[in-house]
């Protein structure tokens, strides 16, 4: 393996893991030229998946494209990488059984957010806010309120103002919590419609 520090091609492997299905292989390296660490994954790769893109591009299924979506809207979240990688296996699977050998990125793109929403929330609104595009704040705020309109109690929703004056300020604590701080943060004039 080429190390992603120094490109040296020289390493040893420290680690090895197979998922608890089996279906994939996890190993950690290390240089030995830099002694940089680093780690790998091997999974088979079914022959002629492709991806049908929004606009009607056809390329190769990637699994570390999935895993590095997942990875990034589950960074700094308490998510555990055997927690992605499961994930990542679970639609995998589901990909595969597709028997036509292609399968549009908005239903690789659901699946994600479903994974995602079961996982961690905040990387659930993340991940939606770019595969949705979301445009402006409003956008994302509405998300976050859907969710929490479904799931009751686990996620925060925005602070409004009454008619007494603004919201109370609340230190964040997470995304969600962010979103909600700086709307209620906002100044408000009561005596403007």
């Amino acid at each position: 393996m080429r190390c992603p520090k120094c490109a040296n091609t020289d390493d040893k492997v420290i680690e090895t893991r197979i998922s608890r299905e089996g279906d994939t292989i996890r190993r950690r390296r290390q240089c030995l030229s830099c002694n940089h660490r680093f780690t790998t994954y091997e999974t088979v790769i079914p022959a002629d998946i492709f991806v049908v893109k929004r606009d009607g591009r056809r390329e190769d299924f990637k699994p570390e494209k999935l895993q590095d979506g997942i990875r990034l809207a589950c960074w700094k979240r308490p998510v555990s990488q055997e927690a992605i990688d499961q994930a990542v296996a679970d639609i995998i699977n589901v990909i595969t059984l597709n028997p036509q050998g292609e399968v549009d990125s908005q239903y690789i793109g659901e699946l994600v957010m479903n994974k995602l929403k079961q996982l961690d929330e905040v990387a659930y609104v993340r991940f939606a806010s770019v595969y949705r595009r979301f445009q402006d704040a409003d956008a994302f705020i509405n998300e976050v309120q859907k969710l929490s309109a479904k799931n009751p109690g686990t996620a925060t929703a925005p602070a409004t103002a009454t008619a007494t004056g603004p919201a109370p300020a609340t230190s964040p604590t997470s995304d969600n919590d962010a979103t909600a701080a700086a709307a209620a943060a906002a100044p408000t004039d009561p005596d403007k419609p």
